[in-house]
C-alpha cells in the first residue's frame, strides 16, 4: 500500500520517528490502524442506532435535551460547591 501525505505531515512524522526511535513506516502503519478503529467505531455506532430508530427506541427530542441540561445544571452546581 502507498499513500501519500503533505510534506508537513512527512517532516511531523519524521520528527515523531527520531523523537520516539520508532521508523516512520510503524508510525504510520499505527496511524492507519487507530484511524481504521475509530472509523469502525463510528460506523457501528451508527449503525446500531438506525437499528433502535427502526425499532422504535428514540427519545423525544424536548426529552432528551431536558435531561441533558439536568446533567449540564447539577454538574455546574457541583462545581460550584467545590469553589
Amino acid at each position: 500500500m502507498t499513500i501519500r501525505v503533505s510534506p508537513e505531515i512527512k517532516s511531523t512524522l519524521e520528527r515523531i520517528a527520531i523523537d520516539t526511535r520508532r521508523s516512520t513506516s510503524f508510525l504510520a502503519a499505527e496511524a492507519v490502524s487507530a484511524c481504521v478503529e475509530r472509523e469502525l467505531q463510528s460506523l457501528d455506532g451508527i449503525k446500531r442506532g438506525l437499528a433502535d430508530a427502526r425499532l422504535g427506541h428514540v427519545v423525544p427530542h424536548d426529552d432528551a435535551m431536558a435531561e441533558i441540561h439536568a446533567v449540564i445544571d447539577a454538574a455546574e452546581a457541583a462545581r460550584d460547591a467545590d469553589m
